[in-house]
């Protein structure tokens, strides 16, 4: 992971995340990582709410003692608008880290946040006082969290908080494989996604948020063109509780507002939380190929304005929740199993089709190259939407994108994409948008296909199937190639005939 360090390497901090992940794995003993993580997630957001204290009370000590007024002896305000009971100070636990009593004091830490922070309620793992947590690894862990800071600026350490706890998600998605991989997208696939999108400011939404990483990252894009964080606001939805817990304490410890970050277990389909949500962006990585999603029951949606979806495989139910909570000048970016470009199964091929004709909706297809994603080897793709390509000069094209040959493996199991890679893909789409940055076909990576030609292949949108025949296009001859295909076939199968009857002939002689 080193290779693509998540901070910029002057600060040092790509190998700070490494080596507290070293440290902090060495303690877990017989806790898998599905548990664990939620205990050293949760004391990090702990440090995260309760270093800005710190810092008042070194710096503004007036500051401090009117909100002291304001909240009662017994707590302060942090600079991320949570009220920190002493109870929940970073300090009050580092002071009790040897207690055997530790994992007690973290949870009534945990539990007064929520007493005190509504927007907490529910979201706080309390599993600190579990039977199977060794006092002694808690206190370690603890001390180390802790030093977090230690060699950095105070005032960076909240910053650095956030970046730790991003890599801990990503490392421990790697370590619980296949299920990791439900609550989290590979960092890589989620920068092309908003490199390519750019949501500089207006709605984003995200219907099957995960752990949030999404939100995090168009943030940091705001922040990286030098804007503003408060240009967005986050919409998302979640199913599973423990990965929206994930969620809301990711984005708390980055001050996004998370307050339109919903769950219910009935997930988008059954229990639309933004029934009335028009995005201007949408990002998602949806469960691939899913059987079991209620399809039966909404046969009659008024979002299947393109078809009803099969009720073995949502692919195409995402595609059209996503079309269905588009604003008149949104874009959408969705990640899907590669075989959602070229399946007929269920009326698929029919629903793809009506997306391109009549919705004119599909803006740019991209194949992702294997092993980015820890939850599956399915081929993957990324499927970009516009709802205004009415409007735009490339009406009538689809930008074709072949990205498998690009990332390079970081572990023997696990591929990424590199800054340039994603810097590649992204600029084809900008300048493709763009008539005056100069786009131009690539042999093997991009081509600019007209709809007529996508007609000709019966809607298949495998980039691979145009991107290939680039060079020799005009000077191939669709009938003379389809005469010459069928005579190889009817050769063959006259020499399978003579094979077959002197073998029986054969047969016939060696019964007599």
């Amino acid at each position: 992971m080193s290779k693509y360090p998540v901070f910029d390497p002057k600060t040092k901090v790509g190998r700070l995340e490494k080596r507290l992940w070293e440290a902090a794995d060495k303690l877990r003993k017989n806790i898998d990582a599905a548990e664990y993580k939620h205990i050293v997630l949760g004391l990090i957001f702990l440090k995260y709410i309760s270093d800005p204290i710190v810092e008042q009370r070194s710096n503004r000590a007036t500051k401090i003692n009117s909100l002291s007024r304001a909240f009662g002896k017994d707590g302060y305000l942090s600079s991320n608008l949570f009220s920190v009971p002493s109870v929940a100070h970073w300090s009050h636990l580092e002071a009790n880290s040897q207690s055997p009593k530790i994992g007690r004091l973290v949870d009534k830490a945990l539990d007064a946040l929520e007493s005190v922070n509504p927007s907490l309620k529910g979201v706080l793992p309390k599993v600190f006082s579990g039977h199977n947590l060794d006092p002694a690894s808690l206190g370690s862990l603890i001390d180390l969290i802790g030093g977090v800071a230690m060699g950095e600026a105070k005032e960076r350490s909240q910053d650095v908080l956030g970046h730790v706890f991003e890599y801990f998600l990503g490392e421990f998605a790697l370590g619980e494989g296949r299920k990791g991989g439900q609550f989290y997208t590979p960092k890589s696939v989620v920068e092309l996604l908003v490199e390519t999108l750019e949501p500089y400011k207006g709605r984003v939404f995200d219907p099957c948020c995960g752990s949030g990483g999404m939100f995090v990252q168009s943030e940091k894009f705001v922040a990286k063109r030098k804007g503003s964080g408060d240009k967005i606001t986050i919409y998302g939805q979640e199913s599973n509780l423990t990965t929206w817990r994930l969620a809301k304490m990711n984005l708390a410890i980055r001050g996004l507002d998370s307050s339109e970050v919903k769950w219910n277990p009935e997930g988008s389909f059954l229990r639309d939380a933004h029934k009335d949500l028009k995005a201007d962006y949408i990002i998602a990585n949806p469960p691939f190929n899913d059987s079991d999603w209620g399809g039966l029951a909404l046969r009659d949606d008024p979002r299947w304005r393109y078809g009803v979806p099969p009720g073995g495989n949502a692919n195409f139910a995402w595609l059209q929740h996503v079309a269905h909570h588009l604003a008149p000048n949104g874009q959408a970016g969705v990640v899907l199993a590669k075989g959602a470009l070229t399946s007929q199964l269920g009326g698929e091929g029919e629903i793809r089709r009506q997306m391109i004709e009549n919705g004119n909706l599909v803006d740019c297809v991209v194949t992702l190259p294997t092993k980015l994603f820890l939850n599956t080897q399915i081929p993957a793709a990324l499927w970009f939407l516009s709802a205004d390509r009415a409007k735009r000069p490339r009406r009538w094209e689809i930008l074709f994108i072949d990205a498998r040959r690009l990332g390079e493996m970081i572990t023997r199991r696990t591929r990424a994409l590199t800054s340039k890679d994603i810097e590649k893909i992204s600029g084809a789409y900008h300048r493709w948008r763009d008539p005056k940055a100069g786009y131009a076909d690539e042999i093997g990576f991009c081509r600019s296909t007209p709809i007529a030609l996508v007609k000709e292949q019966g809607y298949a949108l495998t980039p691979g199937n145009y991107v290939e025949r680039l060079a020799t296009e005009e000077d191939f001859d669709y009938k003379e190639r389809l005469k010459i295909l069928r005579i190889k076939l009817d050769k063959q199968l006259k020499e399978e005939k003579k094979l077959n009857e002197t073998m029986m002939r054969n047969l016939d002689k060696l019964n007599l």
